[in-house]
């Protein structure tokens, strides 16, 4: 475990089933790709991961199968300093995602949520928590339960879907892709930062620009994770009290470090590691 600030991520926890291909399929089209590999996934793991890795003393809160997949799934997890205390077995399968990458590192994935489904976060004490980081990839119920019980919840809004204006204005900050953010009234949101891949990122007050982060220029291998590790880092320069611009940057620097190896927890950066290229010659 960690020693900066303590977070918890409430999300999703799956097995990621990875195939690479020269090029992406069109609808109807087949393509042939490389062997299959099985890697730990599952916005809720990647985020916690990620955290942890960045320093945070990292507790996640998901619901694995009570299947083989479930037990490899949590052992990765536990490998990389997430706390699992509060980790819940479903009779349901364990979460998969099926993905494919192409050669320019972008990617399409299918999401089966199996035990994901029946996670419940209504017992776990939230209080002691910095920050509590949550995704979309569980249902409603406990996205609103989380909402309505801490208020240092940072959601990222992924996958998109609609959501109750009220759950929205009650977090503290709101992290979505531009895809995602067209969806949202930025100008009811207190915070929200929007991320633009290779360009950065961009953090609005109330529809306002308040600061921009350009990404460093790397040669992306993978994508698959990338927004996870920065949600995960902005999540934890936020619990530290950074300034806006600051705590942008970091995160955009992780982002595109996150992309330099496989898998969504492949190129896990560090926090020495992101500060390295922040601060080159410090």
């Amino acid at each position: 475990m960690g020693s900066g600030p303590r977070a918890a991520v409430v999300g999703s926890a799956n097995v990621d089933l990875v195939v690479r291909c020269e090029r992406l399929p069109r609808p109807g089209e087949t393509v042939l790709g490389g062997d299959v590999a099985r890697r730990a996934g599952g916005k809720g793991a990647n985020q916690a991961a990620a955290a942890a890795r960045l320093g945070a003393r990292t507790t996640l809160v998901a619901s694995f199968g009570e299947d083989e997949a479930g037990d490899w799934l949590a052992g990765q997890v536990v490998q990389r300093g997430v706390d699992l205390a509060p980790v819940a077995r479903s009779t349901r399968p364990t979460g998969t995602a099926f993905i494919a990458v192409d050669d320019d590192g972008e990617n399409q994935i299918v999401v089966a949520a199996g035990a994901n489904l029946d996670l419940d976060a209504s017992g776990v004490d939230l209080d002691g928590y910095d920050v509590v980081l949550a995704q979309l990839e569980v249902p409603d119920a406990v996205v609103a339960d989380v909402a309505a019980r801490t208020g240092r919840l940072v959601l990222n809004v992924a996958p998109s879907r609609a959501l109750d204006a009220d759950l929205l204005a009650r977090c503290a900050v709101v992290i979505a892709n531009e895809g995602e953010a067209a969806a949202l009234d930025l100008a009811a949101l207190a915070h929200c930062v929007v991320t633009l891949g290779a360009r950065g990122a961009v953090h609005y007050r109330f529809g306002v620009e308040v600061a921009r982060a350009a990404a460093p220029v790397v040669r992306a291998v993978d994508a698959v994770g990338a927004g996870d590790v920065f949600c995960a880092a902005y999540a934890i320069r936020y619990a530290l009290g950074e300034a806006d611009d600051r705590a942008l940057a970091y995160a955009s620097v992780a982002g595109a470090l996150a992309t330099l190896a496989p898998g969504a927890q492949g190129a896990l950066p560090t926090d020495e590691e992101v500060r390295s290229w922040l601060e080159p010659d410090s």
